[in-house]
């Protein structure tokens, strides 16, 4: 059976996401920010015979996301997203995904995958590196923090990305670790979406002069060091083999692929 959820299911669902936080992050995060009913967020409940919750669905403006931890009705999770006119995107991960993609039946689609990696044990982190140099930055590093992005060539040109990042650090949702030399800032990794039990990490980078000599690296397992301090596991996606090494020589490992199905809403027949 499939209803609603309220903040009355709250200890259900809090139950069967913090078996996997790495894999229910953005769920976890978006319940602990915006609860159960607002506009533009909505949850659903899957529950077995038994009365027990085995599946969510939740809805974060036009884009769902599904967990289960072994069978659900993924047709009746089918039949929500497809009643919705917003639903634009389903992602998740390919295992749950898979499973409901057969019944949808808006638009055409594209797909975008990428590995998805966590780490949650300090013992696999290299203590042996010197980390005592990287700093945690504050909003008086954001611009800093920017200029350093935008000479990244693989990171795309965002005009709301200062604002972001300075919401974040204020909200605590978010740090950055930084590596400086003579004052200007060479080297960082950042995580967003942080929440009770994980962490998203996410612009991991280098200025390109100052490349493969190990400053991305140091700020990513201070970073760690820090989080799994504070009980919180470590998640990030990457899409090439080169970037997954150097994230599991510092003790992350993959757990699976994630997808982003991208919908297009059919157009209306012309009456002309």
């Amino acid at each position: 059976m499939i209803r609603r959820l309220t903040s009355n299911d709250d200890r259900a669902c809090q139950h069967l996401l913090s078996v996997k936080p790495a894999e229910n992050l953005f769920i976890i995060g978006d319940i602990e920010n915006f609860g159960y009913d607002q506009d533009f967020q909505k949850l659903w409940g899957d529950f077995d015979r038994n009365d027990q919750l085995r599946a969510v669905l939740l809805k974060y403006h036009n884009n769902y996301i599904a967990y289960a931890n072994d069978y659900f009705d993924a047709k009746g999770f089918a039949t929500i997203i497809n009643e919705d006119p917003e639903f634009m995107q389903l992602s998740g991960l390919q295992i749950i995904t898979e499973k409901i993609l057969p019944y949808i039946k808006v638009g055409s689609l594209r797909n975008r995958s990428l590995y998805y990696a966590k780490c949650d044990d300090t013992e696999k982190l290299n203590t042996d590196v010197n980390t005592s140099h990287v700093k945690l930055a504050t909003t008086n590093d954001v611009q800093r923090l920017v200029h350093l992005q935008n000479q990244i060539p693989e990171f795309e040109r965002d005009n709301s990305r200062e604002d972001s990042i300075r919401r974040g650090i204020e909200q605590k949702s978010a740090r950055v670790y930084y590596s400086e030399d003579n004052g200007t800032m060479i080297s960082s990794a950042s995580t967003t979406a942080e929440n009770s039990m994980s962490a998203m990490v996410v612009g991991v980078c280098t200025h390109p002069n100052y490349k493969r000599k190990g400053y991305a690296s140091t700020c990513m397992l201070k970073l760690c060091q820090d989080l799994l301090a504070d009980g919180k596991m470590l998640c990030l996606f990457y899409d090439n083999p080169e970037a997954g090494s150097i994230y599991k020589r510092l003790g992350f490992e993959d757990i699976g692929m994630w997808m982003m199905h991208i919908f297009e809403k059919a157009e209306e027949p012309s009456t002309v």
